[in-house]
């Protein structure tokens, strides 16, 4: 299953800037780490009310089944302002 694949699936539906949505991998010590950068205008849809887009979005990702060995994490970011 290719999770950043996954994440991008689940979350450029939910934004209006789709072409700024990006997730980019990286390996820490102890998680893989997958970086969601989306729009500035457009972080409060991915994060939603109390967290609760955000956390669904986790739960999903957290229970697919995946190809590394070290636990996964997402990050959610916004792109850097012009």
């Amino acid at each position: 299953m290719d999770i950043a694949a996954l994440i991008q699936a689940i979350v450029t539906p939910l934004v209006t800037h789709p072409e700024a949505v990006s997730v980019t991998p990286h390996e820490t010590a102890d998680y893989m780490a997958f970086d969601l950068t989306v729009a500035p205008d457009d972080v409060g849809r991915v994060i939603g009310k109390s967290g609760r887009v955000a956390q669904a979005i986790r739960t999903i990702v957290y229970s697919v089944k995946s190809p590394y060995t070290k636990r996964v994490r997402l990050n959610i970011m916004d792109a850097p302002h012009d």
